[in-house]
């Protein structure tokens, strides 16, 4: 039937006495990089520092936007000042931003995430996949 709880006085929680806002606070990161990947469905924005490591991380529809509601400009906005909120908290300063992908929240992203806080953007970069011919065509029916 498995283990029964004893209730303890004392602290209710994690076993190690840490919150997931407080552990983000502690990390303390001057630069980092903004990857915005925007489809005609969704928009996501991650933020990581200078190795790659993720810091945090956004998308429409993590923050409720449903259906054709979370391709718009405004949920793309939204994820960004969310992300730009986040990270103040981590103490972010500059930021080079890589954008992928054709949705219309590419710009609007960005610009929600400036609007947070004073960073300097280094740079922005498209990273947006094209294809180069693609593969070769099936043989053509024989009936």
């Amino acid at each position: 039937m498995g283990k029964k709880r004893i209730a303890t006085k004392g602290g209710e929680g994690k076993a190690d006495g840490k919150s997931g806002s407080s552990a983000l606070s502690k990390k303390r990161v001057d630069v980092a990089v903004l990857n915005v990947q925007s489809t005609y469905n969704n928009t996501l924005v991650l933020l990581t520092d200078a190795k790659g490591n993720s810091l945090t991380w956004s998308s429409s529809g993590s923050l409720g936007f449903k259906g054709a509601k979370k391709g718009t400009p405004f949920a793309a906005a939204k994820v960004g000042e969310t992300v730009g909120a986040k990270a103040l908290a981590i103490g972010v300063k500059q930021v080079s931003v890589v954008v992928k992908g054709v949705g219309s929240g590419r710009e609007s992203s960005i610009r929600g995430f400036i609007s947070k806080g004073a960073f300097e953007i280094t740079s922005i970069k498209d990273a947006t996949p094209v294809p180069h011919n693609g593969p070769r065509p099936p043989k053509p029916r024989r009936v």
